[in-house]
């Protein structure tokens, strides 16, 4: 599970004009998991072309990425590495909850209960090694940059946003504010109107933008209680102390001096233990696994996109409509010709 720190962080309103000429760092999985749960059909099944090939995150990152570069945003998406032996456990038990999930869908369709179909079809959302190679072809086509992270992606593109060569980080997960990053883009990919599941009621959701020095300054913690304060609460890495909601967390590490503390405080109050050495966990949050990354060796990675091989892909191999991705490629082109003679080094921070 992801931590929820939805009610603590600092967070404000964020328009799509605030991203002109700036650098965003884009966990990738994370993204392409949010486009292939929201863009889906009735009953819940994801987008597929003729050959059964799954094609909703195709579709997201090819007009939400057209859409972010109008606005002048560079994307660049930073796909997972080899995951840490912590977070095999918790992708070990997600597989467990996805695969009760898509059993749940199967018997949903079956029953023709299509709005609990639908509800359990996202919660089965999976990220094959098809879906991945598919979505780097297309930013391959499209000249958007992407690189591969050591380990975990949202450390990476954290990093990248610590080391002032990307303005902001953009994810879902509030997991990226324990790792630091001065600002997180949520709601970025996904803006819209949604409908509550099991409810006849639609939200609009924004984009926002999460402040890490805000959020510290407004919560009275440093980064570590913040840390413990995720630990507590549950994260990528563990699952939490039952019973202990974001305000006694709070509470709890504003009292606490060192991670022992923390855990003396669950033992006595709850008599409960974490199931993970809270240590080395907060060990992954403070010093993950990244790699530095020059504004010159991103330049030096810079494409141009290919019309034709872009057509190519999504309709003639994937069945999109070939009037609608031509007008959309066209922009695109145009997009890029007014920027073409700008490198990294005019980006701003």
């Amino acid at each position: 599970m992801a931590v929820d720190l939805g009610k603590l962080v600092w967070k404000r309103k964020f328009s799509l004009d605030e991203l002109k000429g700036r650098l965003i760092a884009i966990d990738a999985y994370n993204i392409l998991f949010q486009f292939l749960s929201v863009i889906r059909q009735p009953d819940g099944m994801p987008l597929s072309d003729a050959h059964g090939n799954v094609t909703s995150h195709l579709s997201g990152l090819f007009y939400r990425n057209i859409d972010l570069m109008s606005y002048g945003a560079i994307p660049v998406y930073v796909f997972d590495g080899i995951p840490s032996m912590l977070k095999q456990k918790t992708i070990e038990a997600r597989m467990n909850r996805r695969n009760e999930a898509y059993n749940a869908w199967k018997a949903a369709v079956e029953e023709g209960k299509i709005e609990e179909a639908k509800m359990y079809a996202q919660a089965s959302t999976r990220i094959t090694k098809e879906i991945v190679a598919s979505a780097k072809e297309l930013l391959d086509y499209m000249g958007i940059l992407y690189i591969n992270a050591p380990s975990e992606g949202e450390a990476q593109a954290s990093h990248m946003c610590k080391s002032g060569l990307a303005y902001a980080v953009v994810s879902q997960d509030y997991d990226t504010m324990l790792l630091g990053a001065p600002r997180v883009l949520r709601n970025l990919t996904i803006s819209g109107r949604r409908k509550l599941p099991r409810k006849n009621i639609f939200i609009n959701i924004e984009p926002e933008l999460m402040d890490f020095e805000e959020t510290l300054k407004s919560l009275g913690i440093n980064h570590r209680q913040l840390i413990w304060l995720g630990i507590l609460l549950g994260t990528d890495f563990n699952e939490g102390i039952k019973g202990v909601g974001p305000k006694t967390a709070l509470k709890i590490v504003k009292s606490a001096s060192k991670i022992e503390d923390v855990e003396k405080y669950v033992k006595e109050k709850y008599n409960l233990g974490f199931e993970v050495d809270p240590r080395e966990i907060e060990q992954m949050f403070l010093n993950p696994e990244v790699k530095d990354i020059s504004r010159d060796e991103l330049d030096k990675l810079k494409k141009f996109p290919n019309g034709e091989k872009i057509i190519h892909f999504m309709c003639d191999e994937h069945g999109f409509d070939k009037e609608r991705i031509q007008k959309n490629v066209d922009k695109l082109l145009s997009i890029n010709n007014e920027s073409r003679q700008r490198g990294l080094g005019s980006w701003l921070k």
